[in-house]
């Protein structure tokens, strides 16, 4: 934006926030896939303890999973044009992105539905999760919604405090997973959970099978 190199051999669409199927979106892509995994390995040790919220952690690996696909794939921009047909337009207000109305949804349903799982967690854990939601929710919505008030006031997104939007809306969601893997592994190392892995050679089916016949 300042010295005119708007390709730079390709780097600017390799490393800009705002384009897809590059490397920060492989980058955030990866960071809620593993948040998903380790919310996956906590719910199969709750499930094992009988514990009676370990479909709560099952649901939130889920939606991890679900926003690492989106990540890498845009389905939530799919949105944008039921949420301008629900709004009657397409530019203009909090709503400049269509999607943003079905993310607030979202958030308040998931939010109203863990509350009682949110307050049966250690102290700081909980803290962790709120701070960790704050920040994902802060950039994902609260900048994509600056975002589109921009957008709409100045006429297009090619502007360098639009980027400068963008970098902070993408920074914060990315913190706010780093955050919350944080938050898991300082669970997982509180509930002494441990993940073990064993790899075994092959065996001879007939060996198998004479040990079997001695018995």
């Amino acid at each position: 934006h300042i010295l005119g190199y708007d390709v730079a051999f390709g780097f600017v669409r390799l490393f800009y926030l705002d384009a897809e199927a590059n490397i920060p979106t492989l980058f955030s892509t990866m960071l809620l896939l593993l948040a998903s995994l380790l919310l996956a390995l906590i719910a199969i040790f709750k499930k094992s303890c009988q514990d009676p919220f370990h479909r709560h952690w099952i649901f939130l690996s889920l939606i991890l999973l679900y926003m690492a696909i989106d990540e890498a794939s845009e389905i939530h921009e799919m949105l944008n044009k039921l949420g301008w047909w629900i709004t009657g337009r397409r530019s203009g207000g909090i709503f400049h992105y269509g999607w943003v109305m079905f993310g607030m949804a979202m958030a308040t349903a998931v939010t109203l539905s863990y509350f009682k799982f949110l307050f049966h967690l250690p102290s700081y854990t909980k803290v962790r999760f709120i701070r960790a939601a704050a920040t994902f929710l802060g950039g994902a919505l609260g900048v994509e919604i600056l975002e589109g008030l921009y957008s709409a006031s100045h006429g297009g997104e090619n502007s360098f405090q639009f980027s400068m939007l963008v970098t902070v809306e993408e920074g914060l969601e990315m913190a706010g997973v780093i955050i919350f893997i944080n938050a898991l592994l300082g669970y997982i190392q509180a509930c002494q959970i441990e993940v073990r892995l064993r790899f075994l050679e092959p065996t001879d089916h007939r060996e198998v099978d004479a040990q079997r016949h001695a018995a």
